[in-house]
């Protein structure tokens, strides 16, 4: 059912639908170029909305990667490593990653990780030992924390326990 109601719309339409879709949240050309699949229209006709996008900043790759680090650290409190690993996913080039990376202050990123790897610690059912210790590393290394800062923690915690 959907198919025809795609086939029946003009490029204004799927445009309009795109523009709203752009300006509801912040998207990368990637997934705009893969919600436009959906949309049964020429490869040239694709290209000239994606063009269009760019062009009246509704596509902004730069400032994309700027909302993601802030909403992904500080909400979801992932660690620089996974944040660039969902970027490059995304196709965001390095260097725009390097600018992205700089919306989290060094201070915050650490304030955020200390609190994160304590509430955890704390969580954990097991009492002392390998498996305890080794929940808590992968848990961290999920979220994206680098290796030296989990284990500066953890050693940090055993003594402290």
């Amino acid at each position: 059912m959907e198919n025809k109601n795609a086939e029946a719309l003009s490029i204004q339409q799927i445009q309009g639908k795109l523009e709203y879709y752009c300006a509801y949240q912040e998207r990368c050309y990637k997934e705009v170029e893969e919600k436009l699949y959906s949309f049964k229209i020429s490869a040239a006709e694709k290209e000239q909305i994606l063009i269009y996008l760019i062009e009246n900043n509704f596509i902004n790759e730069e400032r994309f990667a700027q909302s993601f680090v802030r909403g992904k650290h500080n909400y979801k409190f992932w660690g620089k490593n996974r944040i660039v690993n969902e970027l490059k996913f995304r196709n965001i080039s390095s260097r725009i990653i390097t600018i992205a990376l700089k919306e989290i202050p060094e201070a915050t990123y650490l304030e955020n990780f200390h609190q994160l790897a304590e509430k955890h610690w704390n969580n954990i059912t097991e009492r002392k030992g390998p498996k305890k210790n080794k929940k808590f590393v992968d848990f961290l290394l999920r979220k994206g924390y680098e290796t030296s800062l989990i284990y500066e923690k953890l050693k940090e915690l055993e003594v402290g326990s």
